[in-house]
């Protein structure tokens, strides 16, 4: 395995100086979930390691009616399972990240790491792309912010620029009567990786009609996408069993998998329309009410069919 000097910043402000006097084969980690498997297939050979874990103060989670959920870069994937706005506000996140491999790796996994990943199979980011998730992004030019469908521009590659960083992630309040959900299938179960996976997001309006959907896939392209023509044609329709079914044959259309050892690509646009069906169902289901997070645990991964 290739050696690499590991450094410890305590600010944000000395991990943007590290970043900029070790150039660009510097990785910056979080969690380094990912980062240790890589390293040790020797995917990654960076000569310096720029640890986040030791910065303070960017581990929170924190919820206001008028700004909605701020997520810091540090706080892990089981923070967000455990969270109770969360689970009630954001059921689809809670699903993503409660079906994000073992508890074990769960302690240590970011949702900022997930997303500066850029894996089109991460388990929480089909659900940040349906909350309209925004990312608060700091570098040597300054802070910008960016909506998380702009990030992912191909397979590991975000639109961050050379020493930016990830500090946060803003999700807006949701609408009321908002109800959604979030299903992975894999072979395995939790510690698979996801052969699909699908969150969907409903808003009604008080007569029973669609105000919004946001339909988001992961694992069926070279990006986690958004399924815009599938949630155009919901919009102002009644969420009956017809339109529902229509929105998730049109979002079967709109991905481009691949065939791999985990499932072949007509199986997984045919895993997008079940799935899209179902998150849709029980979105617009429980729109305005508060989820069990048992229910949203037992529905989150799903195997067989």
């Amino acid at each position: 395995m290739a050696r690499f000097d590991y450094l410890e910043p305590h600010s944000v402000d000395e991990a943007l100086q590290m970043l900029a006097e070790h150039g660009d084969k510097t990785r910056l980690v979080a969690g380094s979930t990912d980062f240790l498997v890589r390293w040790r297939t020797g995917v990654w050979r960076p000569e310096s390691v720029v640890c986040m874990q030791h910065v303070p103060g960017l581990d929170y989670i924190n919820w206001n009616p008028d700004d909605g959920l701020s997520i810091g870069a540090m706080a892990s994937v089981q923070d967000i399972e455990l969270n109770t706005e969360v689970r009630s506000r954001y059921p689809a996140l809670a699903a993503g990240a409660t079906s994000f491999a073992g508890v074990q790796v769960r302690n240590l996994a970011t949702v900022a790491g997930n997303i500066c990943n850029a894996s089109p199979a991460g388990d929480t980011l089909p659900a940040l792309l349906a909350y309209n998730a925004q990312c608060r992004i700091i570098g040597p030019s300054g802070e910008r912010s960016l909506p998380l469908d702009e990030l992912f521009v191909g397979p590991g590659r975000t639109a961050l620029a050379a020493g930016e960083i990830l500090t946060e992630i803003r999700l807006p309040p949701p609408a009321p009567n908002t109800g959604g959900l979030y299903i992975k299938h894999s072979p395995r179960g939790a510690m698979d990786i996801s052969a699909v996976g699908v969150a969907s997001v409903v808003s009604l309006n008080d007569d029973g009609t669609c105000a919004s959907a946001r339909i988001a896939l992961g694992s069926v392209a070279p990006t986690p996408l958004r399924a815009y023509g599938a949630e155009g044609r919901l919009v102002s329709q009644t969420p009956d069993a017809a339109n529902i079914a229509e929105a998730a044959r049109l979002a079967s259309q709109s991905c481009n998998p691949i065939a791999d050892v985990r499932s072949g690509a007509d199986y997984r646009r045919e895993m997008v329309r079940v799935l899209t069906e179902r998150t849709l169902q029980h979105g617009v289901a429980t729109a305005g009410d508060t989820p069990s997070f048992d229910d949203i645990r037992r529905l989150a991964v799903q195997t067989a069919w």
